[in-house]
């Protein structure tokens, strides 16, 4: 959503993004070919419609690592941001890229073979029963059915359709496609003669994602067992340094029942939303107030702040959550009003509060 609340169809930032990935897929593949050949552990040289093809698996396999890496280095670190705005591009380009390593296996493989070469493909290995001569094939075209299904849903088109849960859920399916493509990668290097480089390779990559997956839950952890504590009055919580906001941030207060709501300092006047954008679930607690809205870190939906409502022409609500003071605590109701209840919020103490750096345009 655009600052004059227009919706944001190809802007700069989504070119910039697929410029970045087009370029990053050609001077892979490129440097690939030039340089692979030299750790290759064969007798004879790699022949050149072999090299793409391991040019673009590879390359596919990297690109679903980033993937599922920029989630969690966002919330390390707020400037992996960027990278997370616009990641379904980088989806479908990993399914893109997928397709072509699988079309350069048909067609190098299965070419000149007697049968159709999609049954050829399905039906010349079957010695499912044995490690080594596994037909790791298969689990490579179960992780590209899956990438092409992602790709093909990732409209919001979808998601309205759908509705958000089943299509989050859908979507971790990105998980088990990763766990096809590494088991398909393993059993490949196990079985060919080409060293053991992609092997640790692949080890890498995916303690990597782990790492970064635990180090996330972590951090989220302590953030939440530092910033709110629960308050003797009523059932009422206090939000600890609510106070000492910067102005267009938020402190998020998780509750006994896990649900979680964020309180954002807007100027000097301190209000809740949900702590979920009606998006993709999105953590609205991660973002910023942006041209005087909540705008979610994920992809930029923003609600007003006041009533959790997107504004006009869009139509997304929010549950919004009552402030009062008791002495010098800031208190939370944890019971949510309806989605798009306007509240009036409380003033916030202390006005020498460091303004939030500017942010860019938020993608929607």
């Amino acid at each position: 959503m655009s600052a004059g609340y227009r919706p944001v169809g190809w802007n700069r930032s989504k070119l910039v993004y697929d410029a970045g990935i087009v370029a990053a897929v050609v001077i892979y593949v490129t440097l690939y070919l030039q340089l692979a050949p030299a750790f290759q552990g064969v007798t004879l040289p790699v022949d050149d419609a072999v090299a793409r093809m391991q040019a673009f698996g590879t390359c596919a396999f990297l690109m679903l690592t980033v993937a599922l890496s920029i989630g969690p280095l966002a919330r390390l670190d707020r400037r992996f941001l960027p990278l997370l705005y616009n990641r379904r591009h980088l989806g479908v380009a990993t399914a893109v890229v997928a397709a072509i390593h699988a079309s350069h296996v048909l067609g190098w493989y299965y070419a000149f073979s007697p049968t159709d070469p999609y049954v050829a493909l399905l039906s010349a290995n079957t010695s499912y029963a044995q490690l080594l001569g596994f037909p790791f094939e298969s689990l490579g075209i179960a992780a590209l059915l899956i990438l092409a299904v992602l790709a093909a849903t990732s409209h919001d088109f979808w998601l309205a359709f759908l509705t958000p849960p089943v299509w989050k859920a859908l979507h971790f399916g990105i998980y088990a496609a990763y766990a096809l493509v590494v088991a398909h990668i393993g059993l490949g290097a196990l079985q060919g003669g080409d060293g053991p480089l992609m092997g640790i390779v692949a080890a890498l990559s995916v303690a990597a994602v782990v790492g970064l997956h635990l180090a996330a839950a972590a951090k989220g952890r302590r953030t939440i067992d530092t910033e709110a504590t629960t308050a003797a009055t009523a059932g009422w919580v206090e939000v600890a340094g609510a106070d000492g906001l910067a102005s267009g941030r938020a402190i998020t207060v998780r509750f006994a029942d896990g649900t979680a709501a964020a309180v954002f300092r807007d100027g000097d006047r301190l209000a809740a939303v949900s702590n979920v954008c009606a998006h993709q679930n999105g953590p609205l607690g991660e973002g910023r107030i942006v041209d005087g809205c909540v705008t979610c870190p994920w992809h930029g939906y923003q609600y007003r702040l006041l009533d959790g409502r997107a504004p006009p022409p869009f139509t997304e609500r929010i549950a919004t959550y009552e402030l009062r003071r008791d002495g010098d605590r800031v208190l939370i109701d944890p019971r949510p009003n309806p989605p798009g209840t306007p509240t009036q919020g409380i003033a916030a103490k202390g006005a020498d509060v460091v303004e939030a750096p500017a942010l860019g345009e938020a993608p929607a």
